[in-house]
């Protein structure tokens, strides 16, 4: 039960007053907190956090039988995270700390978000307000209405939580933060939570939730993302609103341990070109092919195993796209995003009540067709959308896509066959595929495009697809290998009028600016996209500012 008021007094008594600030108001409470709130206006100075002013507000003690491997702040002073060796299992663990609250602040956390859910109903003069702050000035007057005086450091604690609960994640909000994690998985009940790290891949969590709190949790997700979750029907795709991809099963209607999610973190600013040539997923001559291939109109398919940076690459190489060019994306969770105004960005949608439609991706596939756009863009190809998606291709429109396929083979055999079933002759308008993997180099993980391939057409003889390798990877050297032919910068230097010096020179500009744009750090997908298309309306200018691009930006 929460503390009443006068109990809430009496504790605080205790406490130290705040040294150096206003004393807030004494006065006994009145208890009818929302009144309270309509006659009053509060001019409260509200302390900010600042670590190098106040140290740390987190206790962390390593526990016995783990041996300490690394830590790391994600939010500095309030949100620790160590990496720590189990000496039992030998395996690497996550384990997060945050600040320790005693019986009273605990008491009072509670109290503070029973009254919350009272006095947040926003006036007109607060509805433009920063959440954090508005939150923060609440919370400050619920404490003078209580008339308490706390301790600083009690004080930060309780925004913390306050700020994580109301505005946050809640108990995964670390985690969200985290730079490092790109997965994050719960598999049940009072089930420890699992995590992929990009340096320590696959760990286990010091945290798991009770069925109730998991389960609100979960409604939670599936409301912040704009989705309606239940027992009817307990599962959901979604993305959320920094654009990670949300999967959730509610109860044990699907799950027999309970409500489960995985959440693929994906960043507000997708990758850009530039930063993939940075991390090493692809070189600047492919990339300089894609520009080309991409300008020219030529069709795409990034294929590859589950995170292997499918949908990244895709997204990446699509700032290629001319900058007036009609765009259609289509997706069933909304991971495209492109710096582009041109652009109709559509997603599926299920049966949301009784007698409305599903709208799927063929749906939405033969609607953009009515749409004249240039350029279509698929998350992925799974199903019968792909005839249609091929017949868009044979039509003329310049498509991208994704496909989970471990090679060119492979990717072949699944578009021939169930329960896509592409006829041959229709893969030929096909141009180009990219295989992606996963791979180790040493003891990290990384991407890279194995091999770039070419779709030439049938072999009259034997019936089956030619397919030309321009690009392949050593994995021996960690480089990528131009094996001397291409029909597609053929065919474009036919199109175009070039000599085959000229094609050269064009190559050659192009890896020229995206070494540039690497050398000098602009590698954000906005100003990238803005030197792509300035180079696509004015050449001579981007050239001629090649040792200082920041001036193209201007």
């Amino acid at each position: 039960m929460p503390l009443k008021i006068p109990e809430l007094k009496g504790i605080a008594d205790r406490l130290k007053p705040v040294k150096g600030k206003d004393e807030i108001d004494t006065t006994p409470p009145d208890f009818s907190i929302s009144r309270a709130f309509s006659r009053r206006k509060y001019t409260l100075a509200i302390p900010e956090y600042d670590f190098q002013k106040y140290g740390s507000l987190v206790e962390a003690e390593v526990p016995p039988g783990y041996q300490e491997v690394n830590r790391y702040w994600v939010d500095e002073g309030r949100s620790l995270i160590i990496i720590a060796l189990n000496e039992k299992t030998n395996q690497v663990e996550y384990l997060l700390y945050e600040p320790r609250l005693s019986e009273f602040e605990y008491e009072l956390l509670e109290r503070l978000h029973e009254d919350m859910r009272s006095v947040l109903i926003l006036s007109d003069d607060e509805l433009g307000k920063d959440r954090r702050i508005l939150l923060m000035e609440k919370m400050h007057s619920l404490i003078d209405e209580y008339g308490i005086t706390l301790e600083e450091g009690s004080l930060f604690r309780l925004q913390y939580y306050l700020v994580r609960n109301f505005i946050g994640w809640g108990r995964i909000e670390a985690l969200m933060k985290d730079p490092y994690l790109e997965d994050i998985s719960c598999d049940g009940n009072r089930v420890p939570l699992f995590l992929y790290h990009r340096k320590y891949r696959n760990v286990k969590t010091n945290i798991m939730f009770e069925a109730d709190v998991l389960n609100s949790l979960a409604i939670s997700l599936a409301q912040r993302s704009g989705k309606h979750i239940s027992t009817g029907t307990p599962m959901l795709d979604a993305t959320l609103p920094d654009g990670s991809r949300l999967q959730l099963t509610l109860g044990t209607e699907v799950t027999t341990r309970g409500t489960s999610f995985t959440i693929r973190k994906f960043r507000e600013d997708p990758f850009s070109p530039v930063e993939l040539m940075e991390y090493g997923t692809f070189s600047a001559d492919q990339l300089a092919f894609f520009w080309l291939a991409i300008e020219n109109n030529k069709s795409l398919l990034f294929i590859g195993g589950t995170a292997s940076g499918k949908t990244s690459s895709l997204n990446a190489v699509s700032l290629f796209i001319p900058p007036m060019a009609k765009v259609v994306s289509i997706e069933d969770t909304r991971e495209i995003t492109l710096y582009h105004e041109n652009w109709i960005a559509s997603v599926t949608r299920e049966t949301v009540a009784e007698g409305s439609n599903i709208i799927s991706m063929f749906d939405l596939l033969r609607a953009a067709m009515r749409q004249r756009p240039e350029y279509i863009l698929v998350g992925e190809v799974r199903g019968v959308e792909a005839q249609t998606l091929f017949q868009a291709m044979n039509t003329g429109h310049t498509t991208f896509s994704t496909m989970h396929a471990g090679s060119v083979d492979a990717a072949i055999h699944r578009l021939e066959n169930e329960p896509l079933n592409v006829p041959r002759n229709m893969v030929t308008a096909l141009n180009i595929v990219s295989v992606q993997a996963q791979i180790y180099r040493g003891t990290e993980r990384v991407r890279r495009c194995l091999e770039i391939v070419e779709i030439a057409g049938i072999d009259p003889s034997t019936g089956n697809l030619r397919v030309n390798t321009i690009f392949d990877y050593d994995p021996v050297r960690d480089v990528f290998t131009y094996k001397g032919r291409s029909f597609i910068y053929a065919d474009i230097a036919e199109r175009r009028g070039w000599s085959k010096e000229q094609l050269e020179q064009e190559i050659s500009t192009r890896k020229r600016i995206l070494d540039a744009m690497k050398q000098q750090n602009l590698i954000d997908y906005r100003s990238v996209s803005r030197i792509f298309h300035s180079y696509s309306i004015n050449p001579r200018h981007v050239i001629e500012n090649l040792e200082n691009l920041s001036r193209v930006l201007e």
